[in-house]
């Protein structure tokens, strides 16, 4: 007989995951870093004992939302490729159900992320237990259910001796490059503290190997073809460059074979933003480079991509009425998309593989000197919106669709006169340029895209998969826990901020050093360009009081460094880009948490960049301004593909 010791089911979750390791390209790395937790009566006496009494080589962590906490851990997860986790365990109820979109959000963008809600007793003995959802259509239901959908593998520990089959498919999926997202084990309250005799086996020190496996040979000869025909060929790079660490290697492929390559927000920073052949962001928030070269591609290689909507247009970016699509993906499910022919492996691999086929071929593209032209007009652009000022006298917004009290009511009542074109282009000239900056939902995403530049190797962190406002403050505590060394920033709308920014606290509680960049621009701003430019008004959308039954009085303005200032950040408010890049040298000398308020004037971001975005618009209203949007969204959804 095996060897056994006695403990809780919490005492012997925490001791295996102390013993988790993975392998990539003969790196060991802890997979395990800590815990994130809120203690509730679902987890205090089970799972905090086990914490309390023997936690191991885990830190724990105090989050202040669960949702909050998550996005701290997926952050974290993200920012090391992968490759270390932090779990995060909350109560029942409602500690459960606020890390449901964070879960979500993880699963989008196929970042492992491994949540512990506890769940109701599964004696019922005090049903219902305080916090515990009932359906009178069945007792065996929870809160916890919830998760199912937005999780890649789903568990819930009724007896001690499940845990050892739960925690072994939690690894297999946390560990998988293709599969991996969120995992949710629910743990019922009185079975945490129950003691089971665990064999011994079960806590030796696991090694999970991510292996390279390169697509079949067949695979490879199927593409090699498809691109050995192209004139005009172009690259879509995705997540999965970066996290497959196979960055250099598309450059090179680029450079041998006179490839051009577009940037997914996710994969944005795999590859340098300074190589000759790097466009930028393509799609809806892309470069008009990136978008043009689009246009005329007659083969796309999409490495590492979903292709969703705003990478493909809506499916109307690539209008080459013979373009073809080829994909490497290491998750076969994406690399069905776009009716692809497909090479299903690991992106490094793959392409490496790829170039030896093309190589012998004597491959080489057609263009000759459409992308030099394509990056020459995207320089005079980035000049041009880097030195985007605000006059007094006709000033001009990049967006025209709006109310016309905003702009000047905004700047009577802040005196901010920042652009917010400018203010990227100015903290990227003050900045660090080993720094890393991270990005969510709003508009600052698509000026991101298009503006930012960086030749670090993971310096641009966008959550763009889920786009979840509230992610941004969040995530720069997960980013600087994974890079202590390095100066982090994030880029928040006003909107954004308000949402979720809880985790300010445990960043200050940790002593970790953040950048928050606040861009106040009273409301929502990009949800406000998408209704006006489709033919409706600016309805709940700015930051107004109300008036009758709508929010349609005067703007609300809000003090950000003074909420800053209540939890013991170093604050700044500008309303100059002087006085945002001298805020931004002095935060440089900060130990402490940072936070910059940019009093940003509405509708001064970047516009589409011939791209277009199907949208769900009325088909019949009284307005002419909607009927007239609506037929161009119909004239688009024709020219689309359809699958």
């Amino acid at each position: 007989m095996a060897s056994t010791t006695r403990m809780t089911v919490a005492q012997a979750l925490v001791k295996f995951l102390d013993n988790q390791y993975v392998e990539f390209d003969g790196v060991e790395t802890k997979f395990v870093e800590g815990f994130f937790t809120i203690f509730g009566h679902g987890i205090a006496v089970g799972l905090g004992e086990a914490l309390d009494t023997n936690p191991g080589q885990l830190n724990v962590y105090q989050g202040r939302n669960e949702q909050g906490m998550c996005h701290v851990a997926t952050a974290f997860a993200k920012q090391n490729n992968r490759r270390r986790i932090i779990p995060c365990a909350s109560s029942v109820g409602p500690g459960a159900a606020n890390m449901v979109t964070a879960c979500a959000t993880a699963t989008v963008n196929n970042i492992p992320l491994l949540v512990f809600p506890a769940d109701t007793f599964a004696s019922r003995q005090p049903d219902p237990v305080l916090q515990q959802l009932e359906q009178s259509s069945s007792l065996a239901v929870t809160t916890n259910d919830a998760f199912k959908p937005v999780c890649k593998y789903w568990d819930r520990i009724v007896r001690p001796e499940q845990l050892m089959s739960a925690m072994i498919n939690a690894m297999r999926v946390l560990t998988d490059p293709a599969e991996t997202g969120a995992v949710c084990i629910g743990l019922c309250q009185d079975v945490e503290g129950e003691s089971y005799d665990y064999p011994d086996y079960f806590f030796k020190k696991r090694v999970h190997r991510i292996t390279r496996q390169a697509a079949a040979e067949e695979e490879i000869n199927d593409i090699a073809e498809i691109i050995a025909e192209a004139k005009k060929p172009l690259i879509v790079v995705g997540g999965g460059v970066k996290y497959s660490e196979a960055g250099e290697t598309v450059e090179k492929f680029c450079e041998e074979f006179k490839i051009p390559f577009g940037e997914s927000q996710a994969g944005k920073s795999a590859c340098r933003s300074s190589h000759p052949y790097c466009l930028g962001g393509i799609g809806v928030t892309g470069t008009l480079a990136a978008n043009d070269i689009a246009e005329e591609a007659d083969v796309v290689i999409a490495i590492g991509s979903r292709m969703s909507d705003f990478t493909t247009g809506s499916k109307r970016q690539y209008k080459n009425e013979d373009v073809k699509f080829v994909t490497i993906n290491n998750s076969r499910f994406h690399a069905y998309k776009m009716d692809a022919v497909k090479a299903v492996g690991d992106a490094k691999a793959t392409v490496e593989a790829l170039a030896e086929k093309l190589r012998a071929k004597g491959y080489q593209s057609s263009y000759n000197g459409e992308i030099e032209a394509e990056k020459a007009k995207w320089d005079a652009e980035m000049e041009r919106l880097a030195n985007y000022r605000y006059q007094e006298e006709n000033f001009e917004p990049m967006i025209q669709a709006r109310d016309p009290r905003t702009i000047p009511e905004f700047v009577k009542l802040t005196d901010g006169r920042i652009t917010q074109t400018a203010a990227l282009c100015a903290i990227r000239r003050v900045i660090d340029e080993d720094a890393t900056i991270i990005t969510a939902g709003g508009s600052l995403p698509s000026c991101m895209q298009r503006i930012w530049t960086t030749d670090k190797r993971g310096g641009y962190h966008a959550e763009y998969g889920y786009s979840c406002m509230g992610y941004e403050v969040a995530a720069a505590l997960g980013v600087k826990i994974a890079e202590p060394d390095n100066e982090v920033y994030t880029v928040v709308g006003d909107s954004s901020f308000q949402m979720l920014h809880s985790e300010i606290m445990t960043a200050m509680q940790q002593r970790k050093k953040i950048n928050i960049l606040v861009f106040d621009n009273c409301g929502f701003g990009c949800i406000n360009n998408l209704e006006m430019n489709h033919g409706i008004g600016s309805i709940a959308t700015e930051f107004r009081y109300q008036e009758g039954n709508k929010p349609t009085g005067d703007l609300i303005p809000v003090d950000y460094a003074k909420i800053a200032e209540g939890y013991g950040l170093k604050s700044y408010t500008v309303r100059t880009i002087e006085e945002l890049e001298a805020a931004l040298r002095d935060a440089k000398n900060q130990d402490n948490a940072v936070l910059i308020d940019l009093k940003v004037i509405p509708k001064t971001m970047t516009d589409g960049y011939n791209s277009w975005w199907n949208v769900g618009i009325a088909t019949t209203s009284e307005k002419e301004s909607v009927r007239e949007a609506c037929e161009g969204v119909m004239e688009g959804r024709r020219e689309a593909r359809a699958y």
